[in-house]
């Protein structure tokens, strides 16, 4: 029986729309039909997503988690991190991590998936165990898969091997950002990683970028993946994760067996449809293999965003040129693995390098902390001139000396009766941003983007019930259809 976790709400939105296309609303209205298919989990949120929703809806993240974990309390809804950072890109100490953790448990995650930028096993542990002492219920570690000099089978198989005794770690999954894996490569790596599980259930995610996804997800099952990441409907396919339609198609094809209620997930997509075209918003469209990622590697998300970066900086016509620029900051990086929030400072710098007409001449504050090692250790050597020119400034001395974000001394900076939520985006983000949100009608006043469809009548009804503070519970049945509404404590 395979399992199928749905990223429709954070990846599915981040790939295709770079993370702005979903608002609380828009989440809200289609929710109660995510609940009805079956779903092991949602990939629900990240710390970017959070910040997304300050920045672009002014919308409360942390209101958003509650709500739509009150209208799914049958489907865990999972949160991304990716080390000891959360939204700022200057890294975070424990203290402030553990409070993260805590907070978005307490507002309803359930589910975590822990990365890190190098793949570090001890770095993976700590933020497990941070991770359980919070109260996660399920805690998923991640390899994130990357092509270079160094990233090769063996170096996979030690750093999963050094995960077998982790007692946090309830799942292991493969994660692969970039769409590149193979079937013959993913083939070769399962048995690393159920021999690091010993006995726990191992989780596939990749992306559509280059076409190879669908099947090498069969190939995946076949080796012993038991857990399918997909998306629904238009937040599929393109540069975003496989198709779950057409996975489980693929699945039922195989004589595999899948948990998921084809009927409600056809109802998801036709909602889903709908909204997206009154919302303008391109769905993914079946990729043909492309090589030439094979060279940049970026993520899905991270193409969409470079692009964007470019137009608006009218500079569209350099998309290729900042593309192979990407190769090269790589390789002197000494090969990081392209991910979040090293593959943000790749992009960046690629992007100051073909711009300024001088390539690094322009560094930002990240890379010099990157240089420093003060993010992760480089996968193999980088190039010593850049390294040298870029530790040579007066800047990069002043950043020597690591000062994460701390929580001493914040509430006397920002109000000793303010929420830790509220705190901790004070932390990370810029005033004027939080104080927009806290001046916006919260989510739940805010009209949703109703789908046409015949399922408008439901979602307008649980939208007037959430306007109605004095309802705080309905229930309502029809057939075999159950709708269980309760109103987010």
């Amino acid at each position: 029986m395979i399992e199928i976790v749905d990223t429709t709400m954070r990846d599915g939105n981040q790939s295709l729309w770079g993370a702005t296309g979903l608002t609380t609303p828009d989440v809200l209205a289609f929710a109660p039909l995510a609940e009805r298919v079956g779903f092991h989990a949602l990939d629900f949120t990240s710390s970017t997503h959070m910040a997304v929703s300050v920045r672009f809806h002014r919308e409360d993240p942390w209101e958003r988690i509650r709500l739509v974990s009150a209208a799914m309390p049958g489907t865990p809804l999972n949160f991304i991190t990716t080390g000891m950072r959360f939204i700022s890109w200057v890294p975070a100490d424990e203290e402030v991590m553990a409070l993260v953790f805590a907070r978005v448990v307490q507002n309803g995650i359930r589910r975590f998936q822990i990365v890190d930028p190098a793949n570090d096993p001890e770095r993976l542990r700590r933020l497990a165990r941070l991770a359980r002492d919070a109260g996660v219920e399920e805690i998923v570690i991640g390899m994130t898969y990357s092509i270079s000099p160094a990233h090769t089978t063996a170096y996979y198989a030690e750093r999963t091997a050094a995960l077998r005794d982790c007692g946090e770690m309830d799942r292991l999954y493969l994660k692969d950002p970039g769409g590149l894996l193979t079937t013959d490569t993913v083939t070769e790596l399962a048995p690393h990683f159920l021999a690091a599980a010993a006995g726990r259930t191992i989780e596939l995610h990749s992306h559509c970028t280059i076409g190879l996804a669908p099947q090498m997800y069969l190939a995946g099952v076949a080796a012993g993946f038991e857990v399918l990441h997909t998306a629904a409907g238009p937040a599929a396919r393109g540069t975003s994760n496989p198709a779950a339609d057409q996975t489980i198609r693929n699945l039922e094809a195989q004589g595999i067996e899948h948990g998921l209620d084809a009927g409600a997930l056809e109802d998801l997509e036709a909602h889903l449809d709908a909204m997206t075209a009154d919302k303008g918003l391109a769905p993914g469209s079946a990729q043909e293999f492309d090589a030439a990622y094979y060279r940049h590697q970026l993520p899905g998300g991270m193409v969409t965003t470079t692009r964007r970066m470019l137009e608006e900086m009218r500079k569209g016509e350099l998309f290729d040129a900042t593309l192979e620029e990407v190769v090269r900051v790589r390789a002197e990086m000494g090969y990081p693995i392209v991910v979040t929030p090293v593959s943000q400072m790749m992009v960046t710098q690629a992007v100051m390098n073909v711009t300024d007409g001088e390539r690094w001449k322009t560094v930002s504050d990240e890379m010099v902390r990157y240089f420093h090692g003060h993010y992760a250790a480089a996968a193999a050597p980088g190039d010593p001139e850049i390294s040298d020119r870029v530790l040579s400034s007066a800047r990069a001395k002043e950043l020597a000396q690591l000062q994460p974000l701390s929580l001493e001394g914040a509430r006397d900076r920002f109000g000793r009766k303010i929420s830790d939520e509220e705190l901790l985006l004070r932390l990370t983000m810029p005033a004027e941003q939080v104080d927009a949100m806290l001046a916006s009608p919260p989510a739940h006043e805010r009209a949703p983007a109703l789908a046409r469809g015949d399922r408008d009548p439901l979602v307008r009804l649980l939208a007037e019930l959430a306007k109605r503070p004095d309802v705080s519970y309905m229930r309502l049945a029809k057939g075999d259809d159950l709708v269980v509404w309760r109103r987010a404590a």
